[in-house]
């Protein structure tokens, strides 16, 4: 016996959603979703729950429902639990009805049974109101369970010569389940479609569900033709050379001067910027006047151009510059050195920094230079002469301090927790001297002017100072000794411990050096006498603590 034909409309369905391509079975003339708002939608899918995803994929789809579509909505099992006359038209089959469907779907309760077989029953009794095809859609986590048969409602629908037709999702059903609901789509003629996540259950909805088609795209403007350039009889009409002085040295290409070709406005200002080109250019624009502004370093000039249809216009551009050269060096004898800093300025205006040998090509006339060698400094006015070129030796006159603090003779501190500042030697009036540098830890060196010089090495409770001179292109090593030592102070369950000095003032005091919050504490501190305090809530302990120079001092505090 051949097979019925909508069982094979059913394996075209499978076949089609295998392949990722959606059989054409959306709904005609008027249609019913009817969605399934039983307890088992509770389920979860990957995670999510079946109504949550459920709901989701019909107000996407309805999203895109063409505006003259007629669909409406019945429900079952969302109001009572074990009710199987819980069947309820939320909304009436109408055109626009896409957000109120969505809006009935996202407030529905999920808890009684399921019949579907009566839903479907109901639902096409709705839609035989009209002489026009009619369809049912019915979206099921659960197979009936209401006592009725879905197979026999199928035979029985399609024996009424209505043209009617029940399309079934399948959404998260076993194969077997699928088999109990899928007789009602193939008696009716429609698709039994299996949905097994948010992402089937979205393609097999846009199956089922007439999707409005996207306007098509506005037709493109027609483009606008580019303007021809006008014939050349010459495959390039300009092919300007660029020179350092008037009748000098031409400017080499791979220098990679930079040519900027421009439109002129009609007030005389620059226009619109055509192209950029470096080093050697050829060019081919209309005939006309444009504006040549041409750069090579710190050098500028601009220039205009005339170029015609018929020659080459070769213009020699004037750079009016000349090449600097600058040594930076920290002595007269001294090396090139690489970190020195070789700053360009004009007037009060700072053009460029480089570093080390530089070599650039600058407009002629005056120009300050600065160069700085650590913290020596020297400026100077230069003067470039245009076409030729200048080499510089400039010294920022500086030599090298190396500063070393010790706890005591021969014993050296190590790590970079200490403290070590270079201060002028002169005193201001108030007594004060100006900070010159900073820095920290073992090995600290400071490039500097020559002169007199004291350095300051502190750390915790400990400080000392050396003088120092320095002498162009001299290094000078300078040990700093602290006369110290380290106190190292445990103790257990103590809230705080403060540091004072041994002696008292003239008002019977001891001077506060140090408060910690820890129940230990390692500090560096000149060598003396100290007094410990220890607290524990409102319980306070003393300890007299002796360090010596060059020494650890450790003490328990019971």
């Amino acid at each position: 016996m051949p097979p019925h034909p909508a069982s094979l409309l059913r394996v075209l369905a499978f076949c089609a959603l295998g392949l990722a391509t959606p059989l054409a079975a959306q709904a005609e003339g008027k249609s019913i979703i009817v969605l399934d708002g039983s307890g088992s939608m509770w389920g979860q899918i990957d995670g999510r729950a079946k109504l949550e995803i459920a709901r989701e994929a019909l107000s996407g789809v309805l999203a895109g429902v063409a505006p003259e579509t007629e669909l409406g909505l019945m429900v079952y099992g969302h109001r009572s639990k074990g009710d199987c006359n819980d069947i309820e038209l939320m909304v009436p089959p109408a055109a626009g009805t896409g957000p109120a469907i969505a809006a009935a779907a996202a407030g529905m309760q999920f808890l009684g049974k399921t019949p579907l077989t009566e839903a479907v029953r109901r639902a096409a009794a709705e839609l035989r109101s009209t002489e026009e095809k009619a369809t049912v859609i019915l979206i099921t986590d659960g197979i009936e369970t209401c006592d009725a048969d879905p197979c026999a409602l199928g035979a029985e629908l399609e024996a009424s010569g209505v043209d009617f037709t029940a399309h079934v999702v399948g959404f998260g059903l076993t194969a077997e389940e699928g088999k109990q609901v899928a007789c009602l789509a193939d008696a009716t003629g429609g698709l039994y479609i299996e949905a097994k996540d948010a992402g089937s259950l979205t393609e097999a909805l846009k199956t089922t569900v007439v999707v409005a088609e996207p306007p098509p795209p506005p037709p493109a403007p027609e483009p606008k033709p580019a303007p021809k350039p006008a014939p050349a009889a010459v495959e390039f009409n300009l092919m300007p050379r660029l020179f350092y002085a008037a009748g000098g040295e031409e400017v080499a290409d791979d220098l990679g001067a930079a040519w900027e070709l421009h439109l002129i406005n009609a007030d005389g200002s620059t226009g619109e910027r055509l192209t950029t080109e470096y080093g050697s250019i050829k060019l081919n624009y209309p005939p006309g006047s444009y504006r040549l502004l041409v750069s090579l370093d710190e050098a500028r000039v601009e220039t205009d151009v005339t170029p015609t249809a018929d020659a080459v216009a070769r213009p020699d551009v004037i750079l009016n510059a000349g090449v600097l050269v600058i040594h930076p060096r920290g002595s007269a004898d001294g090396p090139v050195e690489d970190d020195a800093a070789v700053i360009f300025w004009q007037g009060e205006e700072r053009i460029t920094t480089h570093y080390g040998d530089t070599s650039r090509i600058v407009p002629a006339g005056p120009l300050d230079v600065e160069v700085t060698v650590g913290k020596a400094s020297v400026r100077q006015t230069l003067t470039v002469v245009a076409g030729e070129r200048l080499e510089v030796d400039m010294i920022a006159a500086a030599g090298l301090a190396a500063i070393e603090g010790y706890y005591a003779e021969g014993t050296q501190m190590e790590g970079g927790d200490h403290t070590v500042t270079i201060l002028a030697a002169k005193q201001a009036l108030d007594g004060s001297r100006e900070r010159i540098d900073t820095a920290y830890g073992a090995g600290s060196q400071f490039t500097l002017p020559p002169g007199d010089y004291l350095v300051r090495v502190e750390q915790d409770l400990a400080s000392a100072e050396s003088a120092f001179t320095v002498k162009p292109g001299e290094r000078v090593d300078v040990p700093v000794i602290l006369n110290a030592g380290v106190m190292a102070i445990s103790a257990p369950g103590a809230t705080s411990i403060e540091i004072e000095g041994a002696k008292k003032n003239i008002e019977g005091k001891r001077p506060r050096l140090h408060t910690s919050y820890d129940a230990e504490l390692s500090l560096v501190a000149a060598a003396g006498d100290y007094v410990v305090l220890v607290f524990r809530g409102d319980v306070k302990t003393e300890v007299p603590v002796s360090v010596k120079a060059g020494e650890r001092s450790e003490v328990a505090v019971p």
